[in-house]
């Protein structure tokens, strides 16, 4: 086979979350390397499957029909991966995680295709979760290498059984094209939403999901009257919001809103592995806050606030220390946050990193990371 094999990634969904988003940006990342992108999505549809398939990589939806379908889907991604040889079968999420182990195993379990797990998170639901995790802990050393894109996350994992053959931290990576300060756009979101032109607003983009802890954050919103807060994220719309808020429910342009902020805030209360909000709005130039939940020290450097998770005081604080800046004083902060994000966590660095914990758990027929 002439030129680079192609990578094969095993997803649970195509939905707008921030696996899918780092799965697109690691996609179009390698495919500008010149190696060919296969994505096997165990759901129908998604945002993200249209985006992918614009850039050129090669989308199948195989999704179970309930638990009887299971063996189907199973026999459908091995023959994919018989058939497509690809150097890797990289998993994202548990569902992929263990589906990618599956269809690996029925293909022959081929070691000319490394197996590679990827955790996005550092806690979970154990109600929702837990039998899941307890599965793919007693088979994690099938894959080749587990990836996890937090150190925090790691360790959650090992001390919840897994015991993988080999094991690498890949931080996110951010489109900082995409996520960028942009003048004339903040003044036309501001003016779409609402919102004055010298308005101090903060930006919680997050799902509504008890680990993203919304509750913590209006609390703290309401007792920051002289800040305006947008919330945007799937089921935000339904909260009950003190007058200084909006909720702008799921969007598909987060650039945009993103351009109208000066400050990020994430409130998570547990399960933030990387958290690509934070990482999004700093290269969108916004001064970060953040709970102390897994890798946001690491994230923010000194460019911004962590404080502890589920106290909304100290998140009040936090934010309301910023907002009192000058705007110059926030613009340089913010400015030193994206020159971060570039250098540390841009999506060209995210992918080197993975070529590299591929190649090293021994991967064939890949370039060189740069």
């Amino acid at each position: 086979m002439s030129g680079p094999r192609p990578i094969l990634h095993v997803i649970s969904g195509l939905r707008t979350g921030g696996a899918e988003t780092m799965l697109v940006a690691l996609c179009r990342a390698l495919l500008a390397r010149g190696i060919p992108q296969i994505v096997v999505s165990l759901t129908e549809g998604g945002p993200n499957a249209p985006v992918l398939a614009g850039l050129g990589v090669s989308v199948h939806a195989l999704a179970p029909r309930g638990v009887l379908g299971v063996p189907g889907t199973v026999l459908a991604l091995a023959r994919l991966i018989r058939r497509e040889k690809p150097a890797v079968v990289q998993g994202w999420l548990y569902h992929g995680d263990l589906f990618a182990a599956l269809g690996h195993r029925l293909a022959g379990a081929p070691r000319a295709s490394l197996l590679a797990w990827g955790l996005r998170n550092s806690d979970i639901d154990h109600a929702r979760y837990g039998r899941l995790l307890a599965i793919c802990a007693r088979l994690s050393r099938w894959p080749g290498l587990v990836v996890s894109n937090s150190r925090a996350g790691l360790d959650f994992h090992l001390g919840q059984g897994y015991r993988p053959r080999r094991a690498a931290v890949v931080a996110n990576g951010i489109d900082t094209a995409r996520f960028r300060p942009d003048p004339s756009l903040r003044a036309a979101l501001r003016a779409e939403l609402g919102l004055a032109k010298e308005a101090v607003i903060a930006l919680h983009a997050a799902r509504l999901d008890p680990m993203k802890d919304h509750a913590t954050l209006l609390a703290a919103a309401a007792t920051l009257p002289e800040v305006s807060f947008l919330l945007m994220g799937a089921g935000t719309e339904g909260l009950s919001l003190p007058a200084n808020a909006q909720a702008l429910g799921r969007r598909d342009d987060p650039e945009r809103i993103a351009a109208a902020a000066d400050i990020a805030v994430s409130s998570s209360a547990f399960g933030e592995g990387f958290s690509n909000a934070l990482a999004e709005g700093m290269a969108a130039g916004l001064v970060p806050v953040a709970t102390d939940v897994g890798d946001a020290r690491l994230v923010l450097g000194p460019y911004g606030a962590v404080v502890p998770a589920s106290d909304p005081a100290a998140l009040a604080l936090a934010i309301g220390r910023i907002a009192h800046m000058s705007g110059s004083e926030r613009a340089a902060l913010g400015a030193a946050g994206r020159t971060r994000i570039e250098t540390e966590f841009g999506a060209p660095a995210m992918a080197s990193r993975f070529l590299a914990a591929w190649g090293e758990s021994g991967a064939q027929d890949l370039p060189r990371p740069n």
